[in-house]
């Protein structure tokens, strides 16, 4: 069974590397990088594609208010090209926060704006010449210098919401889920596949330790993060059965900060958006996970301690060496 894994945002790049050639000697299906304030993305696959030489790559997640479509485009078929046609191309939204106070943009029509992004990306991308008229984008004449290692580079979005996940299946090749509860996401899976059949990707923020507490209380400051700064992970889990766990993270966060709001998150939550503990009990969970209908499990490494000797047990966990 297909089985990825994603490198944090707060591993330096040293150590991003170091866990890709440790990955390259198992059988693990794709390496995804992330993309927030700190690392570009694009220099990372393409450096992470030379240290792990059989491994798709993805982008988890490009986000669509920082790029041109047409930059995005030459970045996914340079790398593609590097890696000799491995690049999934993962795209999202974003959020306002990073969108408006980082990147000095509006943050705008994000559905409409997805949209004409994939049109455009799979466009260019095809090689072909381009002319295309949007309500956000018009291009003239563009086409590539380099003839793209493919003629089709594959196209996941990040998806929470309603509107977004109904735009995924209606024209992406894959989705990239994250923070959903198990029951919710089996439901949206079920539903989903019934109108096309795409692959469904999930990251779940996960940890392993042969502590289990210590491994449970990493988890908890991952995920107070995401719901204390991620409002729309906030609201869409408050939706979804966490309202008093939501409302009371906030509260404190706006409150003390990021300090000790984690001790406010419920085993509740950690049973449902995330996989936690010593080694055994986590595959338990995978095997929880899977069962929604995820067909790729994309497993978040979040360390503990040293952060390469950490990685070396959670990549015993989860995958089988070559």
């Amino acid at each position: 069974m297909k089985i990825a894994c994603s490198l944090g945002s707060l591993l330096t790049i040293d150590q991003v590397l170091e866990c890709s050639e440790i990955l390259s000697k198992t059988s693990i299906d794709t390496i995804w990088i992330p993309e927030t304030w700190g690392m570009e993305n694009f220099s990372m696959l393409s450096m992470v594609a030379q240290k792990a030489t059989k491994p798709t790559i993805g982008s988890s997640i490009i986000n669509i208010f920082s790029r041109s479509p047409a930059s995005i485009s030459m970045g996914a078929v340079t790398v593609d090209t590097i890696s000799n046609g491995r690049l999934i191309l993962g795209l999202g939204t974003s959020s306002p926060p990073i969108v408006e106070d980082f990147h000095g943009m509006k943050f705008e029509n994000p559905v409409g704006r997805m949209r004409e992004y994939v049109e455009i990306i799979k466009l260019i991308s095809s090689g072909k010449s381009v002319n295309y008229t949007g309500k956000n984008f018009q291009l003239k004449n563009f086409k590539l210098l380099i003839k793209p290692k493919r003629e089709k580079i594959p196209i996941y979005l990040a998806a929470v919401n309603k509107k977004m996940v109904e735009l995924t299946w209606d024209i992406a090749d894959g989705v990239i889920f994250y923070l959903r509860p198990l029951d919710e996401m089996k439901k949206t899976i079920q539903t989903m596949q019934e109108k096309r059949k795409i692959e469904v990707a999930c990251q779940m923020i996960t940890c392993v330790s042969e502590d289990s507490e210590v491994a449970v209380d990493r988890s908890k400051k991952t995920l107070a993060f995401y719901i204390a700064v991620g409002k729309i992970y906030r609201e869409f889990l408050a939706k979804n059965g966490f309202t008093k766990e939501t409302d009371n993270i906030y509260e404190e966060f706006k409150k003390t900060g990021l300090q000790s709001i984690h001790e406010l998150v419920t085993d509740n939550m950690i049973n449902s958006l995330t996989i936690s503990g010593e080694p055994d009990a986590c595959k338990k969970q995978l095997k929880k996970v899977r069962e929604t209908g995820i067909d790729l499990p994309i497993i978040q490494f979040n360390p503990v301690g040293d952060v390469i000797n950490s990685f070396r047990l959670f990549s015993k966990t989860f995958f089988e060496e070559e």
